[in-house]
């Protein structure tokens, strides 16, 4: 029999497949985005996508975690499922018509009155990725990860595919193409007026391309509606919704206030351009602490579906803590895998972005400890208070952005880097202190904090060296010196045979 903590990692593995490929994918290009194009550019980039993770959650209306709930406890996750994708469908409808019609004035709002287009696209991308969102969280809920990252990695290598195709080949090529191959020239293909709107074109693309995938799985379903089963869903999702709305506040809003709040200094004639490159610098070295990002959205796929089916096996909460545990020693491998390595991993963005690479190890912490949040919260959710988790996360929203405003005129986005970091850590404790007053779980707190300060006393020490070729040698030494503690701890492995 597979223990349940072999069960989520094997879970995690295969959502994590779709997350990783794609993303470490999308990580490669990011190269190639930098290069083609400069950081006022990308900073529209980082913006506007800022309010696409924002505008999801608020159409989703925590209708995943809804599902997931009903779906179990009403032993009938077909009728819940239909009940849920009808007022998921409506919502996202009406949302793209009303943006559509009103694209310019939301145009002229934030900024962008050349851009109408944008606009619309996005309002596109936004309504598919809020509706499919309850199809993949079926997939979850029957334990179809297959199917779920084949799906998700046929979207992401569309969208990769098209951004490559017109931003790397077509805007880079000249006469010829590698070497002595020569072909027509793809020069033409490419128009400086789309520019980085090439990027929101794939996505749409790829998001639609997706609904497509899922319209015989939606053609099977037998629509029934419960009136009283959506009254039940929505007093569930709504303080989750609350608590998304504020989750996103925390994550994205910072690459918003930017804009709005950074103080140009004394000199720079174009304060436009100068705002916009802050914020695509921001943007770009945030890439770079995509390793944790990750990992935590690959757990967050398999946890939430199998903590819920875990509540009421014998020994659930020990498997919980044992969870805990082991995600924040995979998160303390992450962190230093890129911390040790930044000065080759640097290299994933175009040199014209490497003054920010001081934040990416405040971005680590501060993700890592989103990931514990997402371990933590799941006692609100089992014990149906969700009103807590709204709670929470409006704390955490609340410290996002009374720090953003009151720093980012003197730090600029390094004031972001630690407001991301201060909200986490806040929520981190709270949700703690709560869950141990309405569902308590012995967390092994000892071997926690054992693990941390060696992590620490590593970081450290890595910083003492200076020289190139030494420093490395030692980060190497010491990252697998930390692997090799792990193993011992764990008695995964051992150095001596006991007789």
């Amino acid at each position: 029999m597979v223990s349940p903590i072999k069960k989520l990692i094997n879970q995690t593995a295969v959502y994590g497949l779709s997350s990783i490929v794609g993303r470490f994918l999308n990580y490669i290009l990011v190269p190639f985005i930098t290069r083609a194009f400069l950081p006022k550019e990308y900073g529209v980039v980082t913006e506007l996508y800022a309010y696409v993770g924002f505008l999801i959650v608020f159409l989703t209306y925590g209708m995943e975690t809804g599902f997931f709930r009903f779906a179990n406890k009403t032993g009938n996750p077909k009728l819940v499922f239909s009940t849920s994708v009808i007022p998921l469908f409506i919502t996202s409808t009406v949302f793209f018509i009303l943006m559509y019609v009103f694209a310019q004035p939301v145009a002229n709002i934030i900024r962008y009155p050349e851009h109408r287009e944008y606009i619309i696209i996005f309002a596109g991308i936004i309504a598919i990725d809020a509706f499919i969102s309850l199809p993949f969280a079926k997939l979850r809920h029957e334990n179809k990860a297959l199917k779920f990252a084949v799906f998700k990695l046929i979207g992401i290598f569309l969208n990769i595919g098209i951004q490559l195709f017109f931003v790397v080949i077509c805007k880079e090529n000249k006469d010829s193409f590698i070497g002595e191959l020569t072909i027509p020239s793809l020069k033409h293909l490419y128009k400086h007026e789309i520019g980085v709107g090439y990027i929101f074109i794939a996505n749409l693309a790829a998001s639609m391309f997706t609904l497509i995938l899922f319209i015989p799985d939606l053609l099977r379903i037998k629509l029934n509606f419960s009136k009283k089963l959506l009254k039940q869903i929505l007093l569930f999702s709504l303080p989750l919704l609350i608590a998304g709305l504020a989750g996103n506040i925390n994550e994205t809003l910072d690459r918003i206030l930017l804009k709005y709040f950074i103080v140009v200094p004394q000199g720079v004639s174009n304060s436009g351009e100068y705002v916009m490159t802050q914020l695509g610098i921001y943007g770009a070295v945030y890439k770079l602490s995509i390793l944790m990002t990750l990992f935590t959205q690959a757990f967050r796929y398999a946890a939430e579906p199998f903590f819920f089916s875990q509540e009421k096996e014998l020994g659930a909460k020990q498997v919980y803590a044992n969870v805990m545990k082991y995600f924040i020693v995979f998160g303390l491998l992450i962190f230093l895998s890129v911390v040790l390595y930044i000065d080759f991993i640097k290299f994933f963005i175009d040199s014209k972005y490497w003054e920010g690479l001081y934040v990416v190890p405040i971005l680590l912490a501060a993700n890592l400890f989103l990931g514990i949040i997402y371990n933590l919260s799941f006692w609100y959710k089992l014990t149906d208070k969700t009103k807590y988790g709204a709670y929470i996360a409006g704390l955490g929203a609340l410290i996002t952005v009374l720090l953003n405003i009151f720093l980012i005129p003197v730090l600029g986005y390094l004031a972001s880097a630690w407001a991301t970091f201060s909200c986490y850590f806040a929520m981190m404790v709270l949700s703690y202190f709560l869950g141990r007053k309405y569902y308590k779980i012995n967390y092994p707190l000892k071997d926690i904090f054992i693990y941390v300060f060696v992590f620490i006393i590593i970081l450290i020490v890595s910083y003492l060296f200076d020289s190139f070729a030494l420093k490395h040698l030692i980060n190497t030494v010491l990252f697998f010196s930390f692997l090799l503690f792990v193993l011992l701890k764990e008695k995964r492995i051992r150095l001596f045979k006991t007789p």
